[in-house]
């Protein structure tokens, strides 16, 4: 007569089984969360840029200006060019005789 195996040495596979599963889950799940960490941290640098990503694409915000230092910005630059634009015979005659 043959005898039979243990209990435990016909359960022993299916609990190794469930061991390597149960690792290979668990080192999934860590891979999951540090993906999406990853993902939150670059959405939260890209924000601080403007640039967000939608349904749609990828949507680039423009950084608010105050509407005075826009103005003055461009009055300046409009009156430097105006300065330039409009020399005349009379001033490169005063500007030469200061340099000399």
């Amino acid at each position: 007569m043959a005898k039979q195996p243990s209990t435990l040495s016909q359960v022993f596979p299916l609990i190794i089984f469930f061991a390597i599963i149960g690792a290979g889950g668990w080192i999934g799940y860590q891979v999951y969360l540090s993906a999406a960490k990853i993902q939150e941290t670059a959405s939260e640098r890209i924000a601080k840029k403007n640039v967000v990503f939608t349904k749609d694409g990828l949507r680039v915000g423009v950084k608010q200006m105050k509407n005075e230092n826009y103005v003055d910005a461009t009055q300046s630059w409009v009156v430097k060019a105006w300065n330039l634009g409009t020399a005349t015979k009379d001033d490169s005659q005063k500007d030469s005789k200061k340099r000399k």
